[in-house]
């Protein structure tokens, strides 16, 4: 258990300060997080160098950086293992159904109660939130760190990721729809196949050839994929900080949503951990359930965010409430991980 942990810190362990770095890291933090924050101040410290008409031409590189992203992606999937994994369908199905239903359906029930005007872009970012794919990388790490059922974590992470690219942008048309902006839905999805979808299947297509490279590098492709990230998330906050979209936006409007996001969080893993319960899942399987269908990723969200809304200023506060739940998911969920690896030691201990 010990050595994922410390495999999971040195992999983390890249760039400045790796202190700061180690230190984070066993919170659930590390030096992403941190680039983040400092990427959004410096959005709002000089705006005009990440607009779409600035200097350093961000949309160009973003846009081959997406394709990039998903080509490496689909070269580190093996089918054959994707394969193997379909017997243990029930905790597929509650990981997935979770994921891709339950987080809709509980902000649609939360946005009729409170009145939410589903055209305010925070309650838009917040949809949009619910609607993406479960996070690959932390969530295996984390069930690994937790004691659980590794194979069906990869298994579940990658069949999200798959599946995302066709229901998230199906759950936005409906909600879009549903208020006073819409979504043309055939030139997303052109988009989608053209800078997601044709990665992927070429870099699955790949596999056997250069899937050993792309696991042996995956730290620096890790590395090159969060750098892109910081790059859409520069330029997004450069133009939603220009045109003053965030006036209105206060601390207590901040901490209001942090406080929402944990609430969210929480719920979704009572009601898979208790589906779990019922379904008679082992414990291994119901640490991966919980972990996988309680995951939002930001990746997803970021990348997809460039396909999905092509008004360039209004992805800044979109993308806000993905990127508290991640930081907030990422400390939460190491902290479960924690628990539940010391009650797996102590189970293994009694038998």
């Amino acid at each position: 258990m010990k050595s994922d942990q410390e495999s999971y810190t040195s992999d983390k362990g890249i760039g400045l300060l790796p202190r700061l770095t180690k230190y984070t890291t066993r919170i659930g933090l590390d030096w992403f997080m941190m680039a983040l924050l400092l990427i959004i101040v410096l959005a709002y410290l000089w705006p005009q160098l990440g607009l779409k008409d600035g200097p350093l031409a961000l949309g160009t590189i973003t846009d081959i950086g997406v394709s990039v992203i998903f080509l490496f992606y689909g070269l580190r999937l093996s089918p054959e293992k994707l394969k193997t994994g379909l017997s243990n369908w029930r905790l597929h199905m509650l990981v997935q159904l979770s994921t891709f239903v339950l987080f809709p359906v509980l902000i649609l029930i939360v946005m009729q109660v409170v009145g939410a005007d589903s055209s305010n872009l925070l309650w838009l970012g917040i949809f949009y939130l619910a609607a993406l794919p479960s996070t690959v990388s932390s969530s295996v790490v984390m069930v690994s760190v937790a004691g659980g059922n590794i194979p069906a974590a990869i298994f579940n992470a990658s069949i999200s990721s798959l599946l995302g690219v066709f229901i998230t942008p199906l759950w936005m048309g409906i909600f879009l729809s549903a208020g006073a902006r819409s979504i043309d839905m055939q030139d997303v999805m052109l988009k989608l196949v053209l800078q997601v979808l044709v990665p992927v299947i070429l870099g699955i297509l790949l596999h056997k050839r250069f899937g050993t490279f792309a696991e042996k590098y995956k730290s620096r492709i890790r590395f090159f994929d969060q750098s892109i990230i910081l790059l859409i998330v520069y330029s997004s906050f450069c133009e939603s900080f220009a045109r003053e979209l965030f006036r209105g936006l206060s601390l207590l409007h901040l901490i209001g949503l942090g406080t929402g996001m944990l609430a969210l969080f929480f719920l979704v893993y009572a009601i898979v951990m208790g589906i779990s319960r019922l379904l008679n899942l082992s414990w291994e399987d119901k640490i991966t359930a919980t972990f996988c269908g309680s995951k939002k990723s930001l990746v997803h969200g970021t990348v997809m965010s460039k396909v999905l809304f092509p008004d360039a200023n209004m992805v800044g506060i979109i993308l806000l409430p993905i990127m508290l739940y991640h930081a907030l998911q990422l400390v939460v969920v190491s902290i479960l991980a924690q628990a539940s690896a010391r009650k797996t030691a102590q189970t293994i201990v009694t038998n």
